[in-house]
């Protein structure tokens, strides 16, 4: 009986994606047993972040780096870091921010719930541009002597309209505003590891638990070595708004093994494999009447990888795309796909373990047939 069993709690096969909800990813036994290992130990937690931080930085060819709890914490960190810098008195003072440099810019079609990450520290957003449109003198004319930084959030919310980020890097280091990129799910491609660190931006942050499968409570830190000291002056195990964000020894050492391996993937294989996982589902769904499947690039969070869209004619199919999403919830194994609206659901092979492709496919197709 396993754990689960004993608490009464399904596991699932996740075929939707990387997600919070539903568990973030599966570590590789590596990763467990570095985290193993990091836990039958004491150790200084500062000097275990700084060593870890090195290494990270290393590997993703960085100036610095540091594991937060997880991606929001990370955002949360890198906030107090442009606001209070190596300044305790300050550390101390947030998240009252009167007298201080406290205004971060966010792109109008940019807003979302987990800017709620950046608001906490008590900082003030200042918009520029609409839900469709942003204009470079709407950003030069929104910098002031009040401005913390500017706010990148990179997923599926960006290319609406709003200014590339080459163009916002520019602007900003003209004024000498730190950009600061929250790239939680943006990996793959590994590339984005130092890619926006390497255009400008001051900080990027990922989560460790996504893609990258390493602890699901870490996030990556990495960009500019003075803020990163700033970050860990601000984070565990110093006293401060960031106390809460605490982040153990285990997280520490179970990412960095995640890291390394990740860089060592055979991502094109990867890529490989999943087009031809969608290419299958997609030949034996469309023999389905009611049912059409196409391959569908990028996927939910923007990353160049394949996923299954399947439209459903309710009225030929015989069930709606609810129906099918209960059938598949309810049904032994649980499967999670993703809605896409009232009549599409996408199905994603990224987070499948080895040989869940078929099962995924035997179910849906038991479900249509029936």
């Amino acid at each position: 009986m396993s754990i689960y069993d004993e608490l009464g709690v399904r596991t699932l096969i996740n075929a939707s994606a990387n997600i919070t909800r539903i568990g973030g990813s599966v570590m590789p036994a590596e990763v467990l047993e570095a985290m193993t290992e990091a836990s039958k130990h004491f150790v200084n937690l500062e000097e275990l972040q700084r060593a870890v931080g090195e290494k990270l930085a290393a590997l993703t060819h960085n100036e610095a780096a540091y594991v937060s709890s997880g991606a929001a914490a990370g955002v949360a960190l890198a906030t107090i870091a442009v606001v209070a810098g190596l300044d305790r008195n300050i550390s101390q003072q947030l998240p009252d921010t009167t007298g201080l440099k406290n205004e971060v810019i966010i792109h109008k079609s940019h807003r979302n719930g987990y800017d709620h990450a950046v608001r906490m520290v008590g900082v003030k957003v200042v918009e520029i541009g609409t839900e469709t449109e942003t204009k470079a003198e709407e950003l030069e004319k929104a910098i002031n002597d009040k401005t913390a930084a500017i706010f990148w959030f990179q997923n599926a919310l960006t290319g609406r309209g709003d200014l590339p980020l080459e163009k916002v890097i520019e602007i900003a280091n003209r004024h000498n505003v730190p950009v600061l990129v929250d790239a939680a799910d943006q990996v793959p491609p590994a590339e984005n590891l130092w890619k926006y660190t390497q255009m400008g931006a001051a900080l990027a942050i990922f989560s460790g638990g996504k893609d990258l499968s390493g602890p699901q409570s870490s996030g990556l830190v990495v960009g500019r070595k003075d803020l990163i000291e700033a970050i860990r002056q601000n984070g565990n195990p110093n006293s401060g708004i960031a106390r809460p964000m605490k982040v153990g020894k285990e997280e520490m050492v179970g990412l960095l093994t995640a890291v390394k391996l990740y860089l060592k993937r055979d991502h094109e294989a990867r890529l490989s494999q999943d087009e031809e996982i969608v290419a299958g589902w997609c030949s034996e769904l469309n023999r389905i009447p009611g049912v059409q499947a196409e391959r569908s690039i990028p996927n939910v969070a923007g990353q160049p990888m394949p996923r299954a869209k399947v439209v459903i004619d309710a009225a030929q199919a015989g069930m709606s795309c609810d129906d099918l999403i209960l059938a598949l919830r309810n049904g032994t194994p649980s499967i999670e796909v993703l809605p896409g609206g009232t009549n599409t659901i996408y199905v994603n092979p990224m987070p499948l373990k080895d040989g869940e492709e078929q099962i995924v496919l035997d179910r849906l197709l038991a479900i249509l047939k029936k």
